[in-house]
């Protein structure tokens, strides 16, 4: 019996259906082992295997799957090259990088999360233990937990006029799980003449957090610094929040504006938290603050969110369907409220559209 009509004889038995599952991987091994630890598990199941890029696309052209399991090294077209194929043809799939190249902090890692792979993990090299298989289903099961229900939007008329922003003269920008891709996007909508100062909470271990920097001043065209303390905040320049510690803002002696880092308990759990980060500009900059939140697990940001919009200042959203997680930008739109909701790269052309005084 085909795969899809299994699917569909539980839902007209009105069970729940497990999370279908594609793997994609270069060695027989491999497929087999990660096969079985997922039809060992009775919320996910193997919906196909296939070992090149090529036959995952056409595997893909004729089903749809919630998940894909892709690995980086494979025979010619590799995983990075394809990921962007790979997450069109997904139509709304999640892609879990499973890689023995996907180490924390590689470079590897932290492209395929801007190319727009939701989550990594590091596969074994030398064999797969019983620890791996509880670590591949908790995040198989992450991202199916994460996943925002389908919406069917009504038929009307074009989208409206983006939004014009008042004056403002720092932007703030919180993400976490997809938030890389989505990043890419928003900064490739701002020219490298915008001058405002934008600030950035990412969620991601600090191993990561050199060559994210570096990543992103290639994207945006201009200088990104790891935060550290005391820093000034200059126009022209992006700062990120390192892994261990909540990015601030506070006033420096000679008037200016600089970085303060604390390592507090925030409400989220999160470290780096969007909170504090928002909760700063929006004591330091007022109405003139705009606050950004993107792609992300659970509620980060949307206290700090209440205090931008308290103060003044404008919040953007990432809309629900290009969110690989529609959680922390949910959790702003649906609670303290939003200026705009929409996709990366417009809320780059809103950003860009009016920028700090001269």
């Amino acid at each position: 019996m085909a795969f899809s009509s299994i699917l569909a004889d539980l839902a007209e038995a009105g069970e729940v259906a497990p999370a279908s599952v594609l793997i994609v991987d270069d060695s027989v091994v491999a497929r087999a082992a990660i096969g079985r630890m997922i039809d060992a598990t009775s919320r996910f199941v193997v919906a196909g295997a296939v070992g090149t890029a090529r036959e995952a696309l056409a595997f893909l052209a004729v089903h749809r799957v919630e998940i894909i399991l892709l690995d980086l090294e494979m025979p010619g077209v590799d995983g990075l090259t394809a990921l962007p194929d790979l997450v069109a043809a997904g139509q709304g799939a999640r892609i879990l990088v499973v890689s023995s190249t996907a180490v924390d902090g590689a470079a590897a890692t932290v492209h395929a999360l801007a190319l727009g792979a939701a989550d990594t993990l590091e596969k074994p090299v030398t064999g797969f233990a019983r620890r791996f298989a509880e670590v591949l289903e908790e995040r198989l099961g992450r991202l199916i937990e994460s996943a925002p229900e389908t919406v069917i939007l009504p038929v009307g008329p074009p989208r409206r006029t983006l939004p014009m922003l008042p004056a403002f003269d720092v932007v703030a920008i919180g993400a976490s799980t997809g938030g890389i891709h989505a990043l890419s996007r928003l900064l490739r909508a701002i020219p490298s003449s915008f001058h405002t100062p934008i600030l950035i909470t990412q969620h991601l271990p600090g191993s990561f957090m050199p060559y994210f920097a570096a990543q992103l001043a290639l994207l945006a065209g201009r200088p990104c610094d790891v935060a550290e303390e005391r820093m000034p905040i200059r126009p022209g320049r992006i700062v990120v929040a390192p892994g261990d510690a909540h990015l601030r803002c506070a006033r420096a002696l000679d008037g200016g504006i600089m970085v303060r880092l604390t390592r507090e308990a925030s409400v989220s759990g999160c470290m780096p938290s969007v909170d504090p980060m928002f909760a700063s500009i929006a004591e330091m900059f007022g109405p003139r603050a705009v606050g950004v939140v993107l792609s992300g697990m659970g509620r980060d940001g949307s206290i700090g969110a209440q205090d931008v919009l308290a103060a003044g200042g404008s919040m953007l959203v990432q809309d629900r369907a290009s969110s690989v997680v529609w959680g922390m930008p949910g959790a702003v739109a649906n609670g303290a409220g939003a200026t705009a909701v929409l996709p990366p790269d417009e809320i780059g052309q809103v950003i860009a559209g009016r920028s700090a005084r001269p």
